[in-house]
């Protein structure tokens, strides 16, 4: 018996640009209503007159002069007190459609899960007065979007990313870390930078996990500068595979096409390590960048990890905001 999609399964690169824009927004308003509750204020504290809430210091990460000293004193426990940055923010976001992001074997696709997340991170982010900009690598090629204030001009970007989300036959100029270099000199106001990628790249096929990736620096750039945060996109196939015996695989940044035999167990344990080797590279390399770090799969949540991310990151987002151990600002 064929399988059939219901309404809300049908893939967002399936529907009309305005239908697949109205379930984005009521799939994320409705979830994060649920999560967030109370007026939430985003994802960036920095300095600013808005005190928000009082939390246990943490030596070594914490600023002393924040120090709540009378909720110390009837605590008899430190604590320091987080303010709400009293700025107007501007966000870019970098989205990244290159042909490895073409593919999904779970609830939706990785390019529509990419769509997702910026509308996610638009929305949780979005204050009267705030900007929100975009830069989109498609075909090796960067497409710049201005920023802009309002709601209408988030769901411009979105429509933009829905329209460009189909797979493209030109040769790649212009790499991952290229485009996030771009991103990091050319827009010098200090602000929200979000970089959803799946962060596979073909100069990174090493298998010494002390190699950093090609984009590892253009990010540390980047960290340096901004507020970043990366979003990284996972489908549960590049994870492992399971036993269907013989078949022709392709890779969609080369061409390449190889048999693999996945009823082998040792080979399917190999495409596990790698796979598996992969990701640590990748959370070694944010993490050394001082990059926030959310990780999203195309079989869970993503509301709900989008969600529970936002409430951690505003606890730890002034310690990673600082940059990393020997770059200069």
């Amino acid at each position: 018996m064929p399988y059939r999609f219901s309404a809300d399964q049908v893939p967002l690169s399936q529907l009309a640009p305005e239908q697949a824009l109205r379930r984005l927004e009521l799939q994320i308003v409705r979830r994060l209503e649920g999560f967030l509750r109370g007026e939430h204020l985003g994802l960036l504290p920095g300095p600013g007159t808005d005190m928000a809430e009082a939390r246990t210091y943490i030596p070594g990460e914490d600023d002393v002069r924040r120090m709540d000293w009378a909720v110390t004193a009837r605590t008899t426990i430190p604590h320091v007190r987080d303010v709400i940055a009293d700025r107007e923010l501007e966000t870019w976001v970098l989205v990244d459609l290159s042909p490895s992001m073409h593919f999904g074997t779970a609830a939706m696709e990785k390019r529509d899960l990419a769509v997702a997340a910026v509308a996610t991170m638009g929305l949780l982010t979005f204050r009267v007065g705030d900007r929100f900009g975009g830069y989109v690598l498609r075909d090796g090629t960067l497409k710049r979007w201005p920023a802009r204030s309002g709601r209408l001009a988030l769901f411009g970007l979105l429509r933009s990313l829905l329209r460009d989300a189909v797979p493209g036959r030109a040769a790649p100029t212009q790499s991952l870390a290229q485009s996030i270099t771009a991103v990091a000199r050319s827009q010098r106001k200090r602000g929200l930078r979000v970089v959803v990628s799946d962060f596979i790249d073909m100069r990174d096929s090493a298998s010494d996990p002390e190699t950093p990736p090609s984009w590892e620096r253009a990010m540390r750039e980047l960290g340096a500068r901004h507020q970043s945060i990366a979003v990284e996109i996972i489908d549960p196939r590049e994870l492992t595979i399971p036993n269907v015996g013989t078949v022709l695989l392709q890779d969609p940044e080369t061409g390449v096409a190889r048999e693999l035999n996945t009823a082998d167990r040792k080979t399917r344990q190999r495409y596990a390590a790698a796979a598996s080797l992969q990701r640590r590279r990748t959370a070694w390399a944010l993490r050394r960048a001082g990059v926030a770090h959310l990780v999203l799969r195309t079989d869970r949540d993503w509301v709900a990890d989008t969600a529970r991310f936002a409430l951690k990151h505003r606890r730890v987002a002034a310690r990673l905001h600082q940059p990393p151990t020997g770059v200069m600002r």
